[in-house]
């Protein structure tokens, strides 16, 4: 028998869940196929959400209505901001999270959303009729037939995981991996290559000497991923530790390299640059002595722990062996080895910015099979893929985020014009705009956003109505209140800083280093009144107004340069020329246009191997 809906989503990972929510919240008729129910939403590797520009990434999905940054705070057990030292374009919220309750969370959420069918089963082929996409058929010999699919399998095509020489056919520990579907889509004229991740050993916490090591703290203040008014801890909070390898841990990972997957030849694939083995590291930096170790707890009652640092494919007896070196770990005992696993990928350039594939209409790919690594990445793309399945089965206007809107936009950018050469991980680095692409503001840059495409509840559209108003009523009474020395020198010699010689507005003294809003409000009561007037997220509020006003002038230079750029995202050139036709172009030039065919002459120039002179062609022979 067929089972017909609108969208099916393949894979329940990071991206499917978002993908399958999105969807269905919509109003598409939904299946999300999954091969195991039990590992809906599962943490494959670190049980953390968030990080250096992750976590932006998360508060940009819970801003659009997404759901992982609400999953995040239900299950956090230690959470932080990194990057306090820096400005606030660099402040990224981090949580651990307990990994069966998070992903447990996930499937509550997904089993009771309207529209939204699960099914068990295994895809091994997709129906494609007249070069779109029209259904699939499972292990089990189930026909579905869709309007629109979403593939987000992750590490499971052709997943093969290693330790040592041993090598065994899987797409997670313990788990299957999924067969035929690759060679379904690549019959299509598809590209696919191979790519590799790892993970560290998972240690008991019994065995481990807690005293050797240094703790590192949780934050317990108002900062959490969703911007919802939900309480910040729902779990108990949990320590995680920190130690060192030494030169003696070196050394016998150093002695088994030899019997590494990674430098004998045995795994051939592209590995992650930014999140590199313990092998690699020696290998990279043969000169220094020690590298830092994270253990963090993989849940709240649980005794298993992750050893963030030490990810690794070497033999286990070396592992183990090189582990038992470091001085906490001397008695360690494990719960199983760290391993690599190689998988199947899909080169991203072949995708729209909509991550709809090119080569065949209503097909969209999300998450790790777009060369990405993270589970936060995985959950921006699944987001968008699962709006844009949405629009072409009902209609209305693409969904796509600017490189000046959100993180996500600068991912799927990346992704779509560059491609990948290496597992892709969001930086802070990677966004130009920075500045503009805050945690502290992405709901005021997307909910608008969300809501016009019907994800954002009235709830969570009135909690932004009310943060604005609040935020643009101390803003003004800032801008206009003025201050006399008399009044406020006394107060500003005890906060460190220069008294007045001449009245001056408020926001004047709010912009220097020392002066925050809530202390320069202890010495002017007015503002103290204005303040008060504050009954719910008042500091979310507070730090937001602050960051407005400290940073103003930053902003508006930002946005200046975004506007200017905009000029040309707006020249459309998708299938406009025969770039291989055109000799005043860079042969370089000829080949990456051709391949990428680029919607715009701003994403034209972010092609590598596109130069400034190559797009002064492309701007002439638009008649700019």
């Amino acid at each position: 028998m067929d089972f017909k809906y609108d969208v099916i989503v393949i894979g329940a990972g990071h991206a499917g869940c978002e993908a399958a929510a999105a969807a269905a919240k919509l109003g598409s008729k939904t299946c999300l196929i999954t091969m195991d129910m039990n590992k809906i939403g599962q943490m494959s590797c670190n049980p953390a959400v968030g990080g250096i520009a992750k976590g932006q990434i998360v508060r940009e999905i819970d801003a659009l209505g997404g759901m992982m940054g609400l999953i995040t705070d239900q299950t956090a057990i230690q959470f932080r901001i990194l990057n306090r030292s820096k400005g606030p374009a660099m402040w990224s919220p981090r949580a651990q999270c307990d990994r069966n309750k998070f992903s447990w969370a996930w499937r509550e959420e997904l089993e009771n959303t309207p529209n939204l069918h699960i099914w068990q089963d295994t895809v091994k082929e997709l129906i494609v009729e007249n070069g779109e996409v029209t259904g699939l058929i499972t292990m089990w010999d189930v026909t579905f037939r869709a309007k629109c699919v979403v593939l987000t399998v992750g590490t499971f095509l052709n997943g093969l995981m290693h330790v040592g020489k041993t090598i065994l056919p899987g797409g997670r520990m313990a788990e299957p991996a999924s067969y035929y579907l690759t060679e379904s889509i690549t019959r299509h004229g598809i590209t696919h290559d191979r790519m590799k991740t790892g993970t560290p050993v998972r240690i008991d916490g019994r065995s481990i000497h807690y005293d050797l090591m240094d703790t590192q703290d949780g934050e317990n203040d108002f900062h959490k991923f969703s911007y919802m008014d939900t309480n910040v801890r729902h779990l108990k909070q949990l320590q995680c530790w920190m130690c060192y390898t030494n030169p003696e841990t070196h050394s016998i990972l150093r002695d088994g390299l030899n019997d590494s997957p990674l430098f004998n030849g045995q795994i051939q694939s592209i590995g992650p640059r930014y999140c590199p083995s313990i092998e690699t590291k020696i290998v990279t930096f043969p000169d220094k002595e020690q590298h830092q170790l994270f253990l963090e707890p993989e849940g709240e009652t649980t005794q298993e722990l992750y050893l963030n640092g030490f990810s690794s494919s070497l033999p286990m007896d070396i592992q183990i062996h090189a582990l038992k070196t470091i001085p906490a770990f001397k008695d360690m005992v494990i719960y199983r080895p760290g391993y690599a696993i190689e998988y199947d990928f899909f080169d991203p350039t072949q995708l729209k910015h909509t991550l709809e594939s090119k080569k065949i209409k209503n097909l969209f790919f999300a998450g790790q099979i777009n060369g990405t690594t993270g589970y936060e990445e995985a959950g921006g793309q699944g987001l968008i893929a699962g709006i844009n399945a949405h629009i072409n089965c009902h209609g209305g206007e693409p969904f796509v985020l600017g490189r000046d809107e959100a993180y996500i936009g600068v991912l799927i950018d990346d992704l779509v014009t560059k491609g990948v050469d290496e597992p892709y991980r969001m930086f802070t680095s990677r966004a130009e705009y920075r500045i503009l692409l805050r945690m502290d503001d992405a709901d005021m840059r997307l909910t608008e956003k969300g809501r016009a495409l019907g994800l954002v509840s009235d709830e969570r559209y009135q909690l932004l109505q009310r943060k604005r108003e609040a935020i643009e009523r101390l803003l003004q009474f800032a801008r206009t209140y003025s201050i006399k020395p008399a009044l406020i020198n006394d107060g500003l010699e005890q906060l460190g800083t220069t008294p007045l010689r001449q009245g001056c507005k408020l926001i004047d003294i709010i912009n220097r280093p020392q002066i925050t809003i809530e202390n320069i409000a202890e010495h002017v009561p007015a503002f103290k009144r204005e303040l008060d007037k504050i009954t719910e997220r008042k500091e979310e509020i507070i730090e937001a107004a602050e960051i407005l006003i400290k940073y103003e002038g930053y902003i508006a230079r930002e946005r200046i340069i975004a506007d200017k750029l905009a000029r040309l995202e707006a020249i459309k050139i998708k299938g406009r020329f025969d770039y291989a036709s055109i000799q005043s172009l860079s042969t370089e030039a000829r080949q990456k246009l051709a391949k990428i065919d680029p919607e715009t002459i701003a994403q034209a120039s972010r092609i590598p191997g596109v130069s400034p002179s190559d797009i002064n062609v492309l701007l002439v022979l638009s008649g700019r």
